[in-house]
């Protein structure tokens, strides 16, 4: 039974596999934005809902925690494993949130703000579906693998950046109501086009915009660079071969017949 469960938590090729992968990619979605919805003005109705909705997806979160860990090999070594730590970190802003008794809500507001900051970082959950050469429907290329990673840090780094800047300056700053206050800045602000209407007036504020610019300029540009030395690398293990049926001109090295129409290509190859 337990290498049952753990074969159906990293499945992706079976039906009960791919449905397991469906089920918490859409629940890492609400979870998302269950977050930036928080940021905006909700009546206390809508805020219980949005509360008993991440109470119900944390509740998933943490069984599907408890089967990886049940069905992992090594359970030291998956407690240790980097996607069981950002898993966990989804997690456990909401069971403080539980723990803590009513009072606590009143008296330490910067507290409570903090622990729903910290539920920004649940987008890193969707990582475990691009670190591998396969998605949902099947095996993929290293190049598209890399092309979908670059997407991705791309997404993850505008929204934790966006996240981190709304926390740190709503409070002060009265051209950052939302999410989608912080997220324009932040996307402004990496492209270098500054057009001034939002700007940091916190020393906190201007540290993390300072860190997002640098380390925009350091990431964006290395995933790039994995993509282009992937093509490079896949270039050179291709070879100018013309094919005499339909004229293709590039073949893998060890080719011996078109892969567009099947004809044999000429020489050795």
């Amino acid at each position: 039974f337990r290498e049952t469960v753990q074969f159906y938590m990293i499945d992706f090729k079976t039906p009960l596999g791919r449905a397991i992968d469906i089920v918490i990619i859409a629940l890492n979605l609400i979870a998302v934005s269950i977050f930036v919805l928080h940021t905006y003005d909700l009546s206390s109705s809508q805020q219980e809902m949005l509360w008993r909705l991440e109470i119900a997806v944390v509740g998933v979160f943490i069984m599907e925690y408890a089967l990886r860990l049940y069905g992992a090999p090594d359970r030291g070594k998956h407690l240790k494993d980097t996607y069981s730590i950002i898993d966990l970190a989804a997690i456990l802003p909401t069971l403080i949130l539980l723990a803590l008794p009513t009072s606590f809500f009143v008296y330490d507001i910067r507290f409570i703000q903090i622990l729903r900051v910290l539920t920004v970082f649940r987008i890193f959950r969707f990582l475990r579906f691009v670190s591998k050469s396969h998605m949902l429907f099947g095996t993929i290329s290293q190049g598209k693998i890399n092309i979908a990673q670059l997407v991705f840090s791309i997404i993850i780094f505008f929204f934790v950046y966006s996240g981190i800047f709304y926390f740190v300056e709503s409070p002060l700053n009265p051209k950052v109501n939302n999410f989608g206050d912080a997220f324009y800045f932040i996307v402004v602000a990496v492209s270098t086009v500054g057009f001034g209407d939002i700007v940091p007036v916190t020393g906190v504020g201007k540290l993390v915009t300072v860190v997002m610019i640098i380390s925009g300029i350091i990431l964006i540009p290395f995933q790039a660079a994995r993509i282009f030395r992937a093509w490079m690398a896949s270039d050179r293990e291709r070879k100018v071969q013309i094919c005499p049926g339909c004229g293709l001109d590039r073949h893998d090295a060890d080719a011996r017949y078109c892969k567009a129409c099947g004809e044999s290509l000429p020489g050795d190859g």
